[in-house]
């Protein structure tokens, strides 16, 4: 399930340095515009502590976690909508991308350049989101130009629907709101909003990359932005892309987590990152666990066991018999396969069953 967040924001804003802590790939960093052309692609491990409790219950030969892709987009510029900085070409990028993390300057440093010569986020967040909505305008415009004579004249029950959809986003993308903020209640509204695939219908994570004393707790730059939020329903992350730097450098993870408590971190922002891009993707993880391996397994939440089953491979849901089923903390609880078992705490589930974030599954099937 190779799903991707694409990193957006304007230059200079800390993205590749970030993207340079999340990836072994390593994106060029320099103050200066476009010095990231080509989109950098790195798969991320998604941090996992459950895998690690249970292996030392299981002692299996190894421990497989999940990933996640993580796109690094070069710095967008007023005018991208109309091919401003090799706009198209980063418009495109962020197109082909499940979810966006924006990336907002919220330091002050006189040696790093500001595009628009001063350190403002909120103003930086509208520019990149007047560009995406002008882009999304574009093809609704085009859209409807298609569909309205249908719509209108027709008998075109589809067409009828089309045109609905895209004025609702139409008027909503006019008074400057994303698309994300429309929502649709039918099903085939629904589809049609999901095929039209706009740039403003993306989930987004503000990432507020601050300076080292601000770390913790945020600055006035943070409480900007949070402001400005306020009304999208989005989570905001505070990280320190220079701190993300200097922790990526230590070899062994209790370095790693001395010189966190020393500035008062429980967990690295790379971590918190990865974990909430997971989460943006609308991703959760069902768990194997056997002498072999003890793996973790992305499938979309809501989905049912043969769908989980078939994320493993194809004739595990052709075949679907029944799953068996563990919660984890019983597992945890009990300490092995057989004791949970002989408590009874072993559940047999049919196609229906909604399989549940941290599940440790057992398929059975025949083909």
């Amino acid at each position: 399930m190779a799903l991707q967040c694409g990193i957006v924001g304007l230059p200079n804003v800390g993205k590749s340095t970030l993207f340079n802590c999340l990836s072994n790939a390593k994106a060029q960093s320099a103050n200066f515009p476009f010095c990231t052309i080509e989109p950098n692609v790195g798969v991320i491990t998604v941090p996992d502590e459950r895998l690690n409790k249970l292996a030392e219950i299981v002692h299996p030969q190894k421990i497989v976690p999940t990933t996640v892709e993580i796109v690094d987009i070069a710095g967008l510029v007023k005018g991208a909508s109309k091919g401003e900085g090799l706009g198209n070409k980063f418009l495109a990028n962020i197109r082909e991308t499940d979810a966006i993390i924006h990336v907002l300057r919220c330091f002050d440093d006189d040696n790093i350049t500001h595009v628009d010569g001063s350190v403002d986020p909120v103003r930086d967040k509208e520019i990149i989101d007047y560009e995406l909505q002008l882009k999304d305008l574009e093809t609704i415009d085009s859209r409807i130009a298609k569909v309205q004579k249908q719509a209108q004249t027709g008998g075109d029950k589809n067409a009828k629907i089309q045109y609905e959809v895209l004025s609702r986003y139409k008027e909503a993308l006019e008074q400057g709101k994303a698309a994300r903020t429309v929502t649709f209640e039918s099903k085939d509204e629904q589809k049609i909003a999901h095929d039209l695939f706009l740039l403003t219908s993306k989930p987004v994570l503000y990432v507020c990359n601050v300076d080292d004393k601000s770390a913790v707790n945020g600055n006035k730059y943070v409480d900007m932005v949070k402001e400005a939020v306020k009304e999208e329903n989005a989570e905001i992350l505070i990280v320190a892309a220079k701190i993300e730097s200097e922790i990526a450098e230590f070899d062994s993870y209790e370095d790693k987590q001395m010189f966190l408590e020393e500035i008062g971190l429980e967990e690295s922002g790379v971590n918190r990152l990865i974990k909430a891009a997971y989460k943006l993707l609308d991703l959760e993880t069902f768990l194997t666990a056997g002498p072999q391996e003890v793996r973790a397994w992305t499938f979309r939440k809501g989905s049912k066991a043969p769908q989980c089953a078939g994320v493993i491979h194809s004739d595990f849901e052709k075949g679907f018999i029944r799953a068996e089923v563990i919660k984890y903390e019983d597992y945890l609880a009990l300490g092995s396969e057989a004791a949970v078992k002989e408590a009874g705490k072993m559940y047999v589930e049919g196609k229906d069953y909604i399989v549940q974030d941290g599940d440790i599954m057992h398929f059975r099937f025949n083909v």
